[in-house]
């Protein structure tokens, strides 16, 4: 057992090649939003961390810990998962409530070099919004000019609003328990003022519901009124995700009106807008990737994937799993299910270049140190981006080595490979010069320029060895 110690003694990231950590989440929770339950305790929340930890098991074959945390403060709770951190190869965070959510989140992300993911915010997005997808189109209607309407500006609802807003939505009022959020509001946040509108007259759910196209409850129990969906637009579109009571239960919602499509958070009725479709593959791809973060565009990509999934033929097996005749894309069947096979090679296959393109790589500081040190003259000059635009130091990290971020489709990347390439080939070149010296092959050798070909072969093998360094 010495020797792999010794290993990532010498080289952190040998953990990934001798041990679990590649393999291996926490699902991390202090209790404060256990399902729409609200302040349970820590304690109470582990039945809920441990069904997380089967679903990451069963769907990607991710190994869990599941970790309820008695903490005081949010910086407490921050200092714990920190601490405990490089057993990990990512932290799946888990109803913790808003807002201090988005500051614990946020903390995490700059202080650790994994992947640091709050579910119930970023894995109700991308089902949101792949859901979203597929009823707009039912519907006869299109993000950019759908009008949209939240209720609940919590840790789910502004993820959702954001990832909505991204992917184009430009109509988005959100509602909590004191109203719209407008700019005047003094209660504003961080991770909330963006999505705050320009003060109107309209101050409660009431004022916003006449004309909206689509209805996304992220709240509580009974929380819409029927009378309100009355005055949506035609065709309208209600996603009552709050459980495990929704906002409206479908019944009611549909004896209302004849045109609505319906989604909910429950199992029991169709369209289940349910996260396992989500973050066990999101994970995978994160941890087969050895990614430090999950990106905007990774959650893009797995909510196109699978409204895309959602359009395709259903196969026997999924209709046989769930007892069901027949299941096509329609009303009713606008999401995949969690037990469809294809999800995990869906959004992998989706993700995969967006998350090739944006692999952040470990490099020692020692071997920057010895990548500068070599690279003088026009070799340090064109590898200066290498240190001001692709360089990050791990704030905080345990570890002595930087975060090296490259995406193959920029300018300053290129001149990285330039810059790092010229350095490779000066020191390779001198190298052989000196070998070939020191055994007299040719002793004419020390002033002898080499021949263009020649040049071309090693300023081509030197970019080969970078590359083979890189990935």
């Amino acid at each position: 057992m010495a020797e792999p110690v010794r290993e990532i003694h010498a080289d952190p990231a040998n953990a990934y090649k001798y041990t679990n950590k590649g393999n291996l989440i926490a699902v991390i929770t202090d209790g404060t939003a256990v399902l729409g339950l609200g302040n349970m305790g820590a304690l109470a929340s582990k039945p809920v961390m441990e069904g997380k930890a089967v679903l990451f098991k069963r769907f990607a074959g991710i190994d869990v810990f599941d970790i309820e945390i008695n903490a005081a403060t949010p910086d407490e709770f921050i200092q714990t998962v920190v601490n405990i951190a490089p057993t990990f190869g990512g932290i799946n965070l888990e109803d913790i409530a808003a807002p201090h959510c988005f500051y614990i989140e946020n903390e995490l992300k700059r202080r650790l070099d994994i992947p640091v993911f709050h579910d119930d915010q970023h894995g109700t997005a991308v089902i949101v919004a792949a859901a979203l997808l597929n009823a707009l189109e039912l519907q006869g209607k299109t993000l950019p000019t759908a009008k949209i309407v939240f209720l609940g500006a919590g840790a789910a609802g502004c993820s959702c609003a954001k990832l909505l807003k991204l992917m184009g939505a430009t109509n988005i009022t959100m509602v909590d328990r004191s109203g719209v959020l407008d700019t005047n509001r003094t209660d504003l946040h961080d991770n909330n003022r963006d999505l705050a509108i320009a003060p109107t007259n309209a101050a409660t759910l009431a004022d916003v519901m006449p004309q909206a196209d689509v209805f996304i409850g992220v709240s509580a129990k009974n929380a819409l009124d029927a009378e309100l969906i009355k005055g949506m637009a035609k065709n309208p579109i209600i996603f009552a995700l709050a459980n495990p009571d929704p906002e409206i239960l479908p019944s009611i919602a549909h004896a209302v009106r004849d045109d609505i499509l319906m989604a909910t958070g429950r199992s029991d009725f169709p369209n289940q807008v349910n996260n396992a479709l989500c973050f066990p593959y999101l994970f995978r791809g994160a941890l087969d990737a050895k990614a430090t973060k999950i990106t905007e565009n990774m959650k893009i990509a797995a909510a196109k994937a699978l409204s895309e999934l959602a359009r395709e033929p259903v196969p026997a097996e999924i209709l046989k799993a769930y007892n069901l005749t027949e299941l096509k894309f329609g009303k009713e069947y606008i999401i995949p299910k969690p037990f469809d096979a294809r999800l995990l090679e869906r959004v992998l296959t989706k993700n995969r270049p967006k998350n090739l393109n944006l692999l952040t790589i470990r490099l020692p500081i020692n071997a920057v140190v010895s990548i500068l040190h070599r690279a003088s003259g026009v070799g340090l000059f064109l590898a200066l981006p290498l240190i001001l635009l692709t360089f990050k130091a791990s704030v905080d990290s345990p570890f002595s080595y930087y975060l090296l971020t490259l995406r193959l489709d920029t300018w300053y990347t290129k001149l990285v490979l330039i810059g790092l390439s010229w350095a490779f080939f000066h020191h390779f070149y001198a190298g052989i010069r000196h070998l070939l010296q020191d055994i007299h092959w040719m002793t004419s050798l020390k002033n002898a320029r080499f021949s263009s070909r020649v040049v071309l072969c090693l300023v081509a093998l030197s970019v080969l060895i970078f590359a083979i360094a890189i990935w």
